[in-house]
């Protein structure tokens, strides 16, 4: 990671440039507490959608959790050979599967809660309470912009 002595000043003043050194720093901390668990971040951003949203479809969980279709399929298998979700045919399209979390899922998302909210603490470590409010504030309100011109923008199956 850089150092501030070495960077340019105009570099330094970049907000996009800033927070996507943030989040670098922030992936490589979570990635490496899952990694301590025997997890990804995909294992459990799909978990966290089942648990929260309910039985879907793999295209619906791809687009709740930004997971691109062909990663979408691998993590799927990856959870359910860990019997912590399972597939069933889709009653009203039996060539789609719905996916749903299992009680051992739910358990081990309890389990990855707690250790991405370590995570989160070590990431935030120089900012006291009021500063991450506002941080996690100001990031939301940007992905929420965002995301909807995103959401808005022809995509290339359009």
């Amino acid at each position: 990671m850089e150092t501030a002595e070495g960077t340019p000043r105009r570099l330094r003043a970049l907000p996009s440039r800033l927070a996507n050194q943030a989040a670098l720093s922030a992936n490589r901390i979570v990635d490496r507490t899952l990694a301590g668990a025997g997890v990804r971040r995909y294992h459990y951003a799909l978990l966290a959608a089942l648990a929260e949203f309910g039985p879907a479809s793999q295209a619906a969980l791809g687009r709740r959790t930004g997971i691109d279709r062909s990663d979408m399929v691998a993590t799927v298998n990856e959870l359910a050979d860990r019997r912590l979700l399972e597939r069933a045919p889709d009653p009203a399209d039996r060539r789609r599967n719905i996916v749903s979390i299992t009680a051992a899922g739910g358990d081990r998302l309890a389990d990855l809660d707690r250790l991405v909210a370590d995570a989160q603490e070590e990431f935030l470590a120089p900012l006291p309470a009021a500063d991450r409010r506002s941080l996690v504030d100001l990031l939301t309100r940007l992905v929420d912009h965002h995301g909807d011109r995103r959401r808005a923008e022809p995509g290339p199956e359009a």
